[in-house]
């Protein structure tokens, strides 16, 4: 064991108001770490968990609104395309138009292989 854990362990014991004596002062502060700390612990590492689950889930829902838009946006780029755009221009949007549809493709293909994992 490090002595930097020892001294750490005791420092954060000592700010709960427990101070351990010299008589098997690694054991008593092993025995006092679970009794006072413990509970601390996982309170604090469950209050962590919960704000970093939040915070996927609206990442999450950001990037499947950003899939759906990419349809929505290739839609209305298409009668665009199709009717009103120079030659020279089409093989620009072509390009961002197959980079949409790749991510597309990608993310739907990943949500059937998802939904045919839980059946």
């Amino acid at each position: 064991m490090s002595y930097s854990m020892f001294y750490m362990a005791n420092a954060v014991l000592l700010k709960y108001g427990y101070k351990t004596q010299d008589k098997i002062a690694h054991k008593v502060t092993s025995d006092a770490l679970i009794v006072l700390v413990l509970d601390k612990l996982k309170k604090e590492r469950i209050e962590d968990y919960e704000a970093i689950q939040k915070d996927a889930l609206e990442i999450a829902g950001a990037k499947a609104e950003s899939v759906i838009e990419l349809y929505s946006l290739e839609l209305d780029k298409r009668s665009r395309f199709q009717y009103n755009m120079l030659e020279e221009i089409k093989e620009s949007k072509a390009q961002t138009s197959l980079k949409r549809a790749s991510e597309f493709i990608f993310e739907l293909k990943k949500l059937m292989k998802d939904d045919a994992l839980r059946k």
